[in-house]
């Protein structure tokens, strides 16, 4: 279900209760997608995107996207206690919407340098744009190797304990539909898309060309971005996220 955030000018697509699966801007605005040069802990990018928000004369509502990173793999129970910490936090914000959390967001647990606490690694938010600027801007939360993104257990994994190419090929496909089910609900294509993240410790020239590659029309000019990280949780092998948007910053924490 596609909907209106009006205090934070844009739209989201419905996910689970941590996260959103998407969000497009409204007309008359576009998301501005902000990268760390360095992550920090995360309570704390909180502090620093209230103060980019309040310097970009933007409201905390604008903030759309959380990207996070995590020092290793949760187990399912652990993550879903992170999950609740993490929604208490922006309830605290008021930044959910009549009960629903509106935020997309992607957490990974890098394989080399992972922060020794979770941390903050980028963020997006809304600004308004002038006439003229119509293609839309939106991002797409991460999705790993799960049969049923709602299903946060062991039982909705995709060919597990299994990193064969064969497997990997079949993990890769499946998150590959849950991306185009996310861009057909946010109204929008693989033409608009500018970055795609692939985040695996496992090998993926095997099936890179034919399972994603090619499935994304035009933006595979843009390439992809390879990060040599495991997904959230414990028994995940593989997850994508993507954006497409005209304005990316990077700031020192």
């Amino acid at each position: 279900m596609l909907i209106d955030n009006p205090n934070g000018n844009y739209r989201f697509l419905t996910g689970i209760a941590p996260y959103s699966s998407g969000v497009v801007a409204m007309p008359g605005f576009e998301i501005i997608h902000v990268n760390l040069q360095q992550p920090i802990a995360y309570r704390q990018g909180f502090k620093l995107i209230d103060r980019h928000l309040s310097e970009a004369r933007r409201p905390p509502h604008a903030l759309c996207s959380i990207e996070l990173r995590l020092p290793a793999p949760l187990s399912f129970e652990r993550f879903a206690s992170f999950n609740d910490e993490y929604q208490r936090l922006l309830a605290d914000r008021d930044l959910m919407l009549d009960g629903r959390n509106p935020i997309a967001r992607t957490n990974i647990a890098p394989a080399v340098l992972p922060p020794k606490e979770p941390s903050l690694f980028a963020f997006a938010y809304t600004v308004p744009i002038a006439e003229g600027n119509t293609r839309p801007t939106f991002i797409i939360a991460g999705a790993g190797d799960l049969h049923d993104q709602g299903d946060l257990s062991s039982d909705a994994i995709v060919r597990p304990n299994d990193t064969s190419d064969d497997a990997l090929r079949e993990k890769a496909s499946v998150v590959m539909q849950v991306m185009q089910a996310r861009l057909d609900g946010l109204q929008v294509n693989w033409a608009m898309a500018t970055t795609i993240d692939i985040y695996t410790v496992y090998p993926i020239q095997s099936f890179l060309v034919d399972t994603v590659l090619n499935q994304v029309g035009s933006a595979a000019i843009h390439g992809v971005h390879w990060h040599f990280s495991h997904p959230p949780i414990e028994g995940l092998a593989f997850e994508m996220d993507l954006r497409g948007v005209r304005d990316e910053k990077w700031i020192d924490p």
